[in-house]
């Protein structure tokens, strides 16, 4: 599946970032990350101590590509509103989920202090950072002085996350896109 020109410890990651998105940590073995890797277990376990370590530094993978993605959207220049537009309405794999966000559901994960770190780390660097987009906005006069900025950032979390479950469980992605609107919705600047 991966191309032969990537390194053995660069195929175990990514198969086990695949994995994880897919299945969850419970059931992603290290048997099945061997295969679709295609590695042999030794060439696993020189690499990597356990499948904890290995899940550990996919995880981390995955979680620094997704801040790289928000950044890229909220990062930029101009309207506080017009950022969190770009960050709702951003090309989502919806049906399958977050790699990030299905993960909480995950007990193994919750349960363990490591796994669950980078995770957590995602989820309050990005409600940081969308909180200072809605701050940006509140001086700029497109929100509400009353707007709380914290509360606002976990809505939108909590709406794309939402989201998620919701499309996943129609197969559809139609309940994330209204989801989406309707948060825009209440947002909009009013002229």
């Amino acid at each position: 599946m991966y191309s032969e020109s990537m390194s053995t410890p660069e195929r175990l990651i990514e198969a086990t970032r695949e994995l994880l998105w897919e299945r969850g940590y419970v059931g992603t073995s290290p048997k099945a990350i061997q295969q679709l890797a295609s590695v042999g277990q030794g060439s696993m376990y020189h690499h990597f101590a356990n499948k904890q370590d290995l899940a550990l530094t996919a995880i981390r993978r995955t979680a620094e590509e997704l801040r790289a993605t928000a950044e890229a959207t909220l990062g930029v220049e101009g309207a506080a509103y017009a950022k969190i537009a770009s960050y709702l309405l951003r090309e989502r794999d919806v049906l399958r989920g977050c790699p990030v966000g299905r993960l909480t559901m995950d007990p193994d994960v919750i349960a363990d202090d490591e796994l669950r770190a980078p995770v957590d780390e995602m989820i309050a660097w990005l409600r940081g950072r969308l909180a200072e987009v809605v701050r940006q906005g509140v001086r700029d006069g497109e929100f509400p002085a009353s707007l709380v900025p914290e509360e606002i950032a976990s809505t939108i979390v909590a709406t794309v996350q939402g989201g998620y479950v919701l499309a996943r469980a129609s197969g559809s992605p139609a309940a994330f896109d209204a989801g989406v609107r309707g948060l825009l919705a209440l947002l909009a600047p009013r002229t």
